[in-house]
């Protein structure tokens, strides 16, 4: 009988298992059995080609709702269309550990813009005690520039070494979270009228972000029930970005962008909101892992027995890349960040642990697919760039004269052609959409920047391989020996131009 421990750690190997168990037989067969292969790779091909006609109709989707959400003025109709928002209040967590005033100041401007009543709305900066002097200061700053913006600025300090926690980004919002909760119980409030915003410290919303969620909250049938994700544009610092931190950084954009048209896998990401309630229930965010950002819903959902869903924002928030001036230190930034949100595969074992002990709580069908969306997703992550690129022409380089002379192999390379010319789809929808997605040209850049912003995605086949794929198995062969990441955090530097 397995103990609890054992049962997790066996879950844990799993996902790392199915991807070097289709790496090492995908080679085996090319010796083996190369018209297998053959087989294979035509049968992931069609797969692929119909994930990216998916992706394709839902950025297109995504895309037309975004543009006409943009354009309304939510402030104007929350006034005139609302009559239950006035007892709503706004809590927005930003956690801070040595980032530049510059950098702050940035995204607390945004809140301070797109704040339509200041009597509504408290920031909690949520510093780390290892960085106590620059946490400090940054409070200061931000209190001295800021205080006319909000009903109050509270400063929480996260302790070092606390027992049972990993030290990062999770554990800094679990502390500040409890904190709060005494914040709130002083004062009476209702937990369900308190909307929940954690930004990214680099994050600048939209000046319509609050307007619109708080518009979301009053009209939504359960908005305890639910979380809200906005759209992620890492554009803050584009334009000084190198190609290949462009190209990822819209592929993020673009995945998100297909999740909120989907919606039915949508999963919280990053920058988002939530209800007060909804974080006391799940016990706030857990405070010994890496991906809190997605691990929040999964609690949730637990929480409430899979009755938790993600609201779509079609709303944008900005955010940095993750360049350095150093351009090798900009991939290996990359490679870290990558290797970081691969690391959400840990939800895989927690799933499966989580819903064996929920039994037939949660619909066997929900488990199913929850657990399908984090598996298959980083099973495609670590595999699909190496199949298509790699894996799938082993078969054509090394096969006998005996297998050259069979009609599969003498048509494979002709229908594996049309697939692929077809996936090509993805990337010139991609690349078309991103132009105006650009923020506006710094002065300092040539026009013709633009011609390269399109010629960059030629680098894509490359991309994925070495700051996507690679990193993604990096990530989940740790996790299958038990080599657990820590937080990394993620280096954003912005260069001064006009």
């Amino acid at each position: 009988m397995l103990s609890d421990y054992q049962r997790y750690r066996l879950y844990e190997t799993l996902p790392g298992l199915s991807i070097w168990i289709t790496l090492i037989l995908s080679i085996v067969l090319t010796f083996l059995k190369p018209l297998w292969m053959i087989y294979a790779i035509i049968l992931f091909d069609i797969y692929w080609v119909l994930k990216v006609l998916n992706f394709v109709f839902y950025l297109s989707v995504a895309w037309f709702r975004y543009h006409r959400i943009k354009k309304v003025d939510w402030k104007d109709a929350l006034t005139h269309e609302i009559t239950n928002y006035a007892d709503k209040h706004h809590f927005v967590f930003l956690t801070v550990y040595n980032e530049s005033w510059d950098v702050v100041k940035t995204a607390v401007q945004s809140v301070c813009d797109s704040a339509y009543d200041p009597k509504k709305f408290t920031i909690i900066i949520a510093g780390e005690e290892r960085q106590k002097e620059h946490c400090e200061y940054i409070y200061s700053q931000i209190t001295h520039t800021f205080e006319h913006c909000f009903a109050d600025i509270v400063f929480t300090l996260h302790p070092h070494d606390l027992p049972d926690e990993i030290p990062g980004k999770g554990s800094n919002l679990h502390y500040s979270e409890r904190q709060m909760k005494k914040y709130v119980d002083t004062r009476g409030w209702n937990y369900d009228n308190i909307m929940v915003t954690m930004f990214d410290i680099d994050t600048v919303c939209h000046e319509q972000y609050f307007a619109y969620l708080t518009y979301l909250y009053c009209t939504h049938p359960h908005p305890t029930r639910t979380s809200f994700q906005p759209i992620a544009l890492y554009n803050n610092n584009m334009w000084e970005s190198p190609a290949a931190l462009r190209i990822m950084a819209f592929g993020t954009t673009f995945w998100m962008m297909t999740s909120l048209a989907r919606q039915d896998s949508l999963v919280t990401f990053s920058s988002h909101s939530m209800s007060f309630r909804a974080l006391v229930d799940a016990g706030f965010h857990e405070k010994r892992i890496v991906s809190e950002d997605s691990r929040i819903f999964y609690q949730c959902l637990l929480a409430y027995d899979g009755k938790y869903e993600v609201t779509p924002m079609y709303i944008p928030v900005s955010m940095d890349t993750v360049r350095d001036d150093n351009w090798k230190k900009s991939i290996q930034n990359l490679y870290m960040q990558q290797r970081r949100w691969a690391w959400g595969t840990e939800h895989v074992p927690y799933l499966l642990f989580e819903f064996r002990k929920k039994g037939n709580k949660i619909p066997r069908w929900k488990k199913f697919k929850w657990l399908f969306v984090e598996w298959e997703g980083k099973w495609s992550w670590a595999l699909a760039a190496f199949i298509i690129t790699i894996l799938g022409r082993l078969p054509m380089w090394l096969a006998s004269d005996e297998v050259k002379q069979s009609a599969l192999f003498f048509n494979a390379p002709h229908l594996l052609k049309i697939l692929m010319t077809m996936a090509l789809t993805g990337l010139v929808v991609s690349a078309v959409l991103s132009l105006p997605l650009l923020p506006r040209r710094p002065q300092s850049h040539p026009k013709h920047m633009y011609i390269i912003m399109l010629l960059q995605w030629a680098l894509l086949p490359i991309t994925m391989i070495l700051v996507s794929a690679i990193p993604a198995i990096d990530a989940v062969t740790h996790l299958m020996f038990g080599k657990y990441l820590g937080f990394n955090v993620s280096q954003k530097n912005r260069s001064r131009v006009s």
